[in-house]
């Protein structure tokens, strides 16, 4: 049985959800979420509390249930809180500059790379070597942190790349080290 499924989202202060058939809204005091729900998901709301339902106890049925539950839990956080992910270009010559909305990046290529936010995603840069992403969708936050990390990755051998912060770089030896 899904036990993530079943326990109810608290609704704090400020928070309005509109549920309707296939879908539910979130409204908070940073902006407007919605999600269309999965056809074995039933959403309903009773005391401040939002319920996840399914038809019946099958693994699909408590997959859907989480999986559901889980989104608008993270929903609701991001309409209060909003979401982060902080980034690092670690090596010589690596760094990035606002320009706009958007950021350019040297990493190395012959020529900068320009990053553009998705919708509902702030980039910012914490002196010249540190990316913010920013928003209250969890899913767009994450999409976009992967999407500049891409770009360069960091190298197993070097350690050069984007990353993110804190992240560890599991290193390898190179030729020397192969005796």
């Amino acid at each position: 049985m899904s036990r993530i499924g079943k326990k109810p989202i608290p609704l704090p202060e400020g928070v309005e959800v509109n549920i309707q058939k296939d879908r539910v809204e979130v409204k908070g005091p940073r902006g407007t979420l919605s999600l269309n729900l999965h056809r074995y998901a039933r959403v309903k709301e009773e005391d401040r509390q939002v319920l996840v339902e399914v038809p019946g106890q099958e693994k699909r049925f408590r997959a859907v249930q989480g999986m559901t539950r889980s989104i608008i839990s993270s929903m609701i956080e991001g309409v209060i809180k909003g979401y982060e992910k902080r980034l690092e270009m670690v090596g010589t010559g690596y760094r990035g500059a606002m320009k706009g909305k958007n950021i350019e990046l040297q990493l190395g290529f012959s020529h900068p790379v320009v990053v553009e936010p998705l919708e509902g995603i702030e980039l910012a840069m914490e002196g010249n070597t540190k990316i913010i992403v920013r928003g209250i969708d969890k899913q767009k936050v994450g999409q976009m942190a992967a999407d500049i990390r891409q770009i360069r990755k960091p190298n197993p051998y070097s350690g050069k790349g984007v990353r993110y912060e804190g992240e560890q770089v599991r290193r390898k030896v190179g030729k020397a080290g192969a005796q």
